[in-house]
Formats: C-alpha cells, structure tokens, sequence
C-alpha cells in the first residue's frame, strides 16, 4: 500500500488555485532522503552526491538538494546553465555528457566542473576545444559483457547489459586514456561507472564498488596516476510497486565501506573520495502526478480518462512502467473495478494503468499517480500540441508553492515562424 504524502482535502484546496494537472513534490522526504543518503556515506570524507540534473530539472529542487550539500550531475549545456543560475559552480558540478559538442566543454570548462569523459577520442578533442587538459578529470569505464548479481536455479540474475551501451571506455581504453592525460597535465583522476539502472538491491552498489576499486588499484599500477575519487554514479532504485522491496540506503553504505576496506586500503588507497549521482533514489518517490477522472467509457474493456496524458508523465507509454494510482477519498475502499487509466493522446499507449484494480472511480475524482518526482516532468513535450504541467512544492510548514508554471498556448506558439 502506498500513501500519498498530501491528503483528498489538501488536494482539492490545491486544485482550485492550481488545476490539474500538476506534478507536485514533498519538500520534507526530499531533505529528509538527502541527510540518510548523506550519512549512510559519511565514514568517507570525501564523499559527494552529485544529484543527477535530468531527473528532475527543477531549479527549486536543485537549491534544496545544494541546502542538503548535494552538487549537481549535469549532461548538456542547458543543464550546466541552470545549475551555474542556481549558484552551483565549480567542483560542485559533476559534467558526465555523451557525443558532447565542444561548446559544451567549454561551459564545463568556464564553470570549473569536474568533467567525465566517455570515450577515449574524447581526451584530444577536450584539448583541442579548451585549449588545455583540466588537472582533476575522469573517465567512464564500461567493463561490457553483461552485469550479474546473484545466482538463483535458473541461473545468474541478469541486472543490466553493458556491453550493449553506448557509454563509457574498455578496460584497455580507459589505461590508455589515463596515460595520456597524465602526459598532457592532467593530475587527480576519478572513475566512474553505471552499470544497472533501478536496482531493488543493497548488493548493487558494493558489487558495483568492488569491480571499480580493483580497477582503480589496478590502473594506479599500471599507470602510476593519482586516483583522487570514484564515482559510483547511479542505479539504487525505487520500489515502484507496493509489494516490492525496498533499497536500505544505510546497509548500502555499510557494504560499500566493507568493499573499500577490503580493497583500497591495503593498496594505499585510502584518500580516495566517492561520489554518487543518484536520481531517481533522491526524487521520484517525493513527487506526485495529480490528475482528475473526467471521462469513463465502456466497450471491450473499462476505461478511465484522466486529464493528464503521457506528456505528463511518458514512462508507462514509453517503457510499459508500472506507477501505483491512488483514488483519493477512497483509499481504504476495495479495488473491486478493473481498469485501464488513459489520457486524451492520439496513441494506444496513452495509459498510466493497464487492467489495473481500484475502487469505483467517479467523474471528478481526484487520483495521485506515485513516484513521479524522477523522470516525470522532465521528460515531458508537446505531442498534440499538449501543454507541460505545473510543477508544486509541498514546503515543510505545509504551504504549497508554485516552482513551475503550467505552460500556456502562446508558449507553445512562442518558437514558431509563420
């Protein structure tokens, strides 16, 4: 059973200033999410999250995860601007881009991030668009193959397919890569990895730490770099369905420390800081789509059609995602009505739900749909000419605030030509 962070009433009185529908978030799971996550990691002194910007680019989320000491995971120009408005400079960026123009660098550059580079030709093409090589720099590494976590008796429980990604260098590549920034100037060096997405494990992050810290004291042999920091990026996941299992962000922590006493530091290795770059885990359950039922049909199957659409809210239409859907009012009433939940896209896979079970949903009423905090506005657009939603903060004392407005028809003509 999941449970709305706002109640029917306090929707409704929201609803009236602000239509549906909006996406909003908790401000109190947010900080409170940031400190756990903060002090899971606090043995090492080093440690940095680096919130990843394209889950939720949100200006005032962005300043209350710089409150809670959260720097910013940044992948495009756009996302490096947002975060220098929000007054996050420096290290305090982490800049981990794919295919990346030049002028992208040079922002990174002008900024002081740390950059990431994903590829090997990237390390002259760094040089040849700034004009020099950063002292503190890292890599992606992708060890390819596929990634497994534990074996069961149909076999190795396949998490994720890395040799099928686009991103990160071969283990030969990222040597080679590290040679040649040292001899170009280069003189602190991070690693970094992603290696499964939405892990509902707290085996992820120490496997995945184990391959990155004997990697890291391998390469320091081999290359005699100083390797300053790892990143061990993102992938702890959410359980999105009420029956799944959830992430214990303190006994991650303590499975990693496990890992770096093990293998870090009998190498000597014992300075080097770690970093994450979590999004979905830091945002999507504090974030809420709330939609109104405002249409029912019945033919081959019952539908629900509500006034959000997959441009709210693409990761169901997208990826088949399941998000738990609350009726509000009627939380503790049976789910004795089988639905299929729909918004008004001229596409059949316009659906938040699919045969789903709820209570008797009546035209008006309200429905929370979960886990949205995270790769749910911001992946919004304009298919059918559909406008972006508001964007709501529930503050701690209980006021809402609107972050975002709702975008209007002259926005969306704005950018045209006639």
């Amino acid at each position: 059973m999941k449970t709305p962070f706002v109640t029917k009433d306090q929707l409704e009185a929201i609803a009236a200033k602000y239509p549906t529908p909006f996406h909003i978030y908790d401000e109190r799971g947010i900080r409170e999410n940031a400190r756990r996550l903060k002090a899971a990691f606090a043995w090492n002194p080093g440690y940095r999250e680096y919130f990843a910007v394209k889950a939720t680019p949100t200006p005032a989320i962005l300043k209350i995860l710089k409150e809670e000491g959260c720097g910013c995971d940044c992948s495009s120009l756009t996302e490096l601007l947002m975060a220098e408005k929000c007054g996050i400079t420096g290290e305090d960026i982490m800049f981990s881009s794919n295919d990346t123009p030049a002028e992208e660098f040079q922002l990174a550059s002008r900024l002081g991030a740390i950059i990431n580079l994903d590829d090997l030709t990237l390390v002259d093409y760094l040089e040849q668009s700034i004009g020099f090589i950063p002292k503190k720099i890292c890599c992606r590494f992708n060890p390819g193959g596929v990634f497994t976590l534990s074996k069961t008796r149909e076999g190795f429980q396949v998490m994720d397919n890395p040799g099928d990604a686009k991103y990160g260098m071969t283990r030969a590549q990222i040597a080679q890569a590290f040679t040649s920034l040292a001899e170009k100037g280069a003189q602190e060096f991070g690693i970094h990895a992603f290696l499964a997405s939405n892990t509902l494990s707290n085996d992820y992050y120490p496997a995945l730490a184990r391959i990155l810290f004997r990697l890291a004291v391998e390469l320091k042999e081999e290359t005699g770099v100083h390797i300053t920091f790892i990143n061990l990026s993102g992938g702890v996941g959410i359980p999105y369905r009420p029956e799944q299992p959830e992430n214990d962000i303190a006994a991650i922590g303590e499975g990693v420390r496990q890992a770096y006493e093990e293998i870090l530091v009998p190498a000597g290795m014992d300075d080097v800081a770690l970093y994450t770059e979590l999004g979905r885990f830091m945002l999507a359950p504090y974030g809420h789509l709330v939609t109104r039922a405002i249409h029912e049909k019945h033919i081959y199957k019952e539908y629900i059609g509500v006034d959000a659409c997959a441009c709210n809210l693409m990761r169901p239409a997208m990826y088949g995602s399941y998000h738990h859907i609350t009726v509000m009012g009627k939380e503790n009433a049976p789910c004795d009505h089988k639905y299929d939940v729909v918004g008004g896209l001229c596409e059949n896979n316009d659906k938040f739900a699919v045969d789903r079970m709820l209570p008797k949903v009546n035209m008006g009423d309200l429905l929370v749909i979960h886990d949205t905090g995270a790769h749910g506005h911001a992946m919004g657009y304009n298919y059918n000419g559909k406008l972006r939603s508001a964007e709501l903060l529930l503050k701690e004392d209980g006021s809402v605030e609107l972050i975002r407005r709702a975008e209007t028809v002259e926005d969306y003509f704005s950018t045209l030509v006639w």
